[in-house]
């Protein structure tokens, strides 16, 4: 195939021009759902956003995007782009003073000169009513010491907004080097992030028809086949750069094979000649393998556990049970249910737990409801010591969840009670306040912290969860609102936003417009939700979490 000529093969198929360059061209943008939320990304940066992050693996379209921004730009805004960030701090002013056409001292360029330079240029452009926009690409190549001298660079300021929105863009080693301890008063100032992933294979199926399209080609004279397209995407990765070469040279194969559509043969072909190898006609033999080498390391494994659970079995025949009088519990009397243990749909517990098939149960068992719920109350911040367990609340809501593991709780991210049964039977609650990989941090009824093994408190638990979280003005339990409603939980939205972006003024006032939705979409997808531009339970959950509305768990490190 390398004797046929590359620039000819497009008119063969009766295309305008090359359907898969890896030129960066924005006409052959494919939108799909994420790139279309990552270009709203930068341009909520360049319109008053703060710093806005942008990662992605090589090859999945940041460049473009980047470009596709150039076309949008407002008219009011001058943008400063770095493309070389391994510059040292002084230089890398230099090219931002550079890009922005400030003159500077030549002679002496030092960091206070530039950083005192840029800051009267910001105050000029300000009053001329225009934005100040730096993009930095390849960001994860600064320096920790360039990072903080960016951060600094957000602290120009006038008394009701910033005068530098900054647009970080980069590979996700970008976000290991923000999460540096040292970083962290960077990390906090970011107000959207958006991560670029491959494309899945519905979206590279659409993917190669849109370039194909864009070239000239009708879909019905598309020359790739679904099963083609699923190897595609399975060679590839689901990366866009990887897809462009793939596709190019199965074109130029078909060229100089006089074929008309791409099958197996050409295809290995194709990608042989881009791995460099004879990888691409090996029919996924490796792939085979790998499988094989698993399997076999599996049944390895299970023969060892096998092994160690007879060991234990044998140990546990030779020791002698417990006597009767220690698996036998005392009688309890179950006292009367309380509104509280209602809501849980618990029974009250007996006077004493008995675990494990002895009378002594573990420090940290709360046994009776109401004791428990005072605690997860005061411990949560409210007044009430029994909140809305009790009666109705104008701040507490109380929730009773059923859960599965223990990310479901560290998602939920907040103290709560977990009824357990014991293994005689009863019922406790344990009040958890912070989270590990291993571990939990549990509060008892006297306030004493206790450390507990989530294996030893996964024994116990059967999933039932109570939590509480603080309820915004006008928030009626179960409600939303979304674009063109009013009132105050619109205008607790807007506000919310103006805290998070450090800025002086909300994005309305208490009507919901399409500002307000663009960036509570920004909000959802960075924190895993459902991207509907609708405020519900959930997004104020997460909402409440930024602001430091309700109590968090606490995390390892602070205990």
């Amino acid at each position: 195939m390398l004797g046929w000529s590359d620039a000819m093969y497009h008119q063969y198929f009766g295309l305008k021009e090359p359907a898969f360059s890896i030129a960066v061209n924005p006409r052959y943008l494919y939108m799909s759902e994420q790139h279309k939320e990552a270009l709203a990304h930068l341009l909520y940066g360049v319109t008053g956003g703060g710093f806005v992050l942008l990662t992605g693996e090589v090859g999945t379209g940041k460049t473009t995007i980047i470009r596709s921004l150039l076309e949008q730009l407002p008219e009011h805004t001058d943008l400063a782009m770095v493309f070389n960030p391994m510059a040292e701090v002084p230089e890398m002013l230099q090219m931002i003073c550079d890009e922005l056409g400030a003159e500077y001292d030549r002679a002496a360029p030092s960091v206070k000169k530039l950083t005192d330079t840029l800051h009267r240029y910001l105050l000029e452009n300000h009053s001329r009513n225009r934005h100040t926009v730096l993009l930095i690409d390849e960001a994860q190549l600064l320096s920790p010491e360039a990072l903080e001298q960016i951060r600094l660079l957000t602290n120009l300021e006038t008394n009701t907004e910033k005068l530098l929105q900054i647009i970080l863009v980069g590979q996700p080693e970008l976000n290991r080097l923000l999460a540096q301890p040292r970083l962290r008063q960077l990390s906090q100032r970011i107000t959207a992030r958006f991560h670029l992933n491959p494309l899945s294979l519905a979206e590279t199926r659409a993917y190669i028809g849109h370039r194909l399209q864009v070239a000239g080609l009708s879909g019905a004279n598309n020359p790739f086949p679904d099963a083609i397209v699923r190897k595609i995407h399975s060679y590839s990765g689901g990366i866009p750069r990887r897809i462009n070469i793939l596709c190019e040279r199965a074109l130029v194969g078909l060229y100089g094979h006089n074929k008309e559509r791409v099958d197996g043969k050409i295809l290995s072909l194709a990608r042989r000649e881009v791995s460099g190898s004879s990888e691409g006609a090996r029919h996924d033999f490796s792939g085979l393998w790998r499988w094989l080498s698993l399997a076999l390391a599996l049944v390895a494994v299970l023969s060892v556990a096998l092994l160690l659970w007879q060991q234990t079995v044998d140990n546990d025949l030779e020791t002698t049970p417990p006597s009767a009088e220690q698996r036998i519990p005392e009688k309890q009397s179950p006292d009367r249910q309380s509104p509280g243990q209602q809501l849980a749909g618990v029974g009250s517990p007996p006077q004493q737990a008995i675990v494990g098939g002895t009378q002594k149960a573990p420090g940290y068992l709360i046994r009776r409801l109401s004791d428990a719920q005072a605690q997860l109350a005061g411990y949560s911040g409210f007044d009430n010591p029994l909140t809305c367990f009790t009666s109705g609340s104008d701040a507490a809501i109380c929730e009773v969840e059923h859960y599965d593991t223990w990310q479901q709780l560290a998602e939920l991210n907040r103290p709560a009670l977990l009824s357990v049964i014991t293994p005689d039977k009863f019922h406790a609650y344990v009040l958890v306040v912070g989270l590990t990989s291993s571990q939990a941090l549990v509060i008892d009824r006297d306030g004493t912290q206790h450390s507990v093994a989530l294996a030893e408190l996964g024994a116990l638990w059967r999933g039932q969860t109570i939590y509480l979280w603080r309820r915004p003005p006008g928030y009626q339990k179960g409600a939303s609102v979304g674009l063109g409603d009013s009132g105050p939980l619109v205008h607790w939205l807007s506000n919310a936003f103006a805290r998070i972006d450090e800025q002086q003024r909300p994005l309305t006032d208490d009507r919901f417009n399409s500002a307000l939705a663009a960036r509570l979409k920004i909000f959802q997808r960075n924190s895993g939700l459902t991207v509907d531009g609708i405020l519900g339970q959930q997004t104020i959950l997460r909402l409440n979490e930024r602001l430091g509305i309700d109590t968090t768990l606490m995390v390892e490190g602070d205990w």
